[in-house]
């Protein structure tokens, strides 16, 4: 039997096992886990064919990025805002209400591009109002699943969508946009449209209560700081903030110049760009293998101990590429790099849902991602500088030696005994001021 085979029959394997889980979890579970499958589907077309569109609209390098920052700009101007309103509503309601609206605006935007009226601007305006719509619903999604699945089930449940979220963005999203735009914008803009159509009427098939018992009345403004204070009273979800914050920082500026020290005549590696997605690949399909072990790695090691273990062994293999810089070597570590960082995903994102009680679930989450994903553009202009005058082995060994130095301090604070005393007291309703 071929390595080809063996593969295919594991990860066949990996599919029937996901399938059962999904099935095993609950009715409710399975709706959303459907809905996140087609939105991510949606998700990765929509991301690459908007900057593909860009490029035939205008060749200028800062327009075209313009496209990649409309979209994620709604998450520095809104996640605080976004994560007072989910506390306060139906979150199965308000991810319904923006995978509809996804599919309006890109629906408007297949119609203008099969018009031929699209220009950039409007294609700007769209992305920043799908941008929007994607802070309101993945701050809902983190919100509504623990009141979905029963709360031993939240690592497994987690591993399910980091999967069917990889395999949505990564393996078939990509794929579909390179080939839709050879149909043109239109059929770029308007399967998505479909797609998040289609996960709306999913979510509607989710049966139970969606929304905090009492929700708060008061300002917004006031509620934004009740989730910000909660978060920074809270040590274990504070050291825990900042440590994704720090982690993200390093690895964007590390992936920020790791196409150049791979790709090309003129790179270390030497690798074509054709290679470039097949480490792509192999990132994605160790991330899929990893959200699915996540669980069973939890509940055998123990939470706090796999967190640990999977970002330390991530940060060294970020030396890799400069120790060994051959294509067989990266492309083992680009899926080992993916497993590790799918495992940290699940656990830290199971552990917000068990800390956080249900009723500041969205406020403290979303300040939670704002310290996280804050940090990225950051990372991402720091390698490009230390990249430029200290060369790309620099920015490898330094990333890899802030990630270690983070899971070295990261560890003093966060430990089995200091989180089973935070799930304690998380049971409590409205635990403002947490020990």
């Amino acid at each position: 039997m071929t390595c080809s085979h063996i593969f295919a029959k594991e990860y066949l394997h990996t599919f029937l096992y996901t399938i059962s889980e999904v099935h095993v979890i609950g009715r409710s579970f399975r709706w959303l886990w459907t809905a996140s499958g087609l939105s991510n589907v949606g998700d990765g077309i929509a991301v690459l064919g908007v900057s593909l569109i860009a490029v035939t609209l205008t060749r200028s390098p800062f327009l075209v990025s313009l496209a990649g920052a409309a979209a994620t700009l709604p998450w520095l101007l809104l996640a605080l805002h976004a994560g007072a309103i989910v506390d306060r509503h139906d979150r199965r309601r308000i991810m319904v209400m923006a995978s509809w609206g996804r599919a309006g605006v890109l629906a408007a935007l297949a119609t203008a591009a099969w018009l031929g009226a699209l220009s950039l601007p409007v294609l700007l305006a769209g992305a920043l109002l799908i941008g929007v719509a994607e802070v309101f619903s993945d701050t809902s999604a983190q919100s509504v699943l623990p009141m979905a699945v029963p709360r031993d089930r939240l690592d497994s449940a987690n591993g399910q969508l980091i999967a069917v979220q990889t395999v949505g963005n990564n393996f078939l999203g990509g794929p579909l946009a390179g080939l839709l735009i050879l149909i043109g914008p239109a059929a770029v803009l308007g399967v998505p449209a479909l797609l998040y159509a289609v996960a709306g009427l999913a979510l509607c098939g989710m049966r139970g209560r969606f929304q905090v018992e009492a929700p708060s009345t008061r300002s917004l403004r006031t509620d934004i700081a009740d989730g910000l204070r909660y978060l920074r009273d809270h040590r274990v979800l504070r050291a825990l903030a900042a440590f994704a914050g720090v982690l993200n920082f390093a690895n964007a500026a590390y992936f920020a110049v790791f196409v150049l020290w791979v790709v090309g005549d003129g790179s270390r590696v030497g690798l074509p760009a054709a290679g470039y997605g097949v480490l792509t690949a192999a990132l994605a399909a160790g991330a899929v293998t990893g959200s699915l072990l996540a669980g069973w790695l939890a509940r055998r090691a123990g939470q706090v101990r796999t967190l640990l273990v999977a970002d330390l062994v991530n940060s060294l293999l970020l030396l890799v590429p400069v120790l060994i810089p051959t294509p067989v070597a990266i492309g083992v570590t680009a899926a080992f790099l993916g497993a590790t960082n799918a495992v940290s995903n699940v656990i830290l994102v199971s552990l917000r849902q068990r800390l956080i009680p249900e009723d500041l679930l969205g406020r403290v989450n979303a300040s939670y991602r704002l310290i996280g994903m804050g940090t990225t553009p950051l990372g991402a202009a720091a390698g490009g500088l230390l990249g430029t005058y200290a060369g790309l082995p620099a920015v490898f060994c330094a990333a890899s030696a802030v990630c270690v130095i983070a899971v070295l301090l990261v560890s003093r604070a966060v430990s089995t005994r200091s989180v089973a005393a935070a799930e304690e007291a998380s049971d409590r309703p409205s635990a403002l001021h947490p020990a």
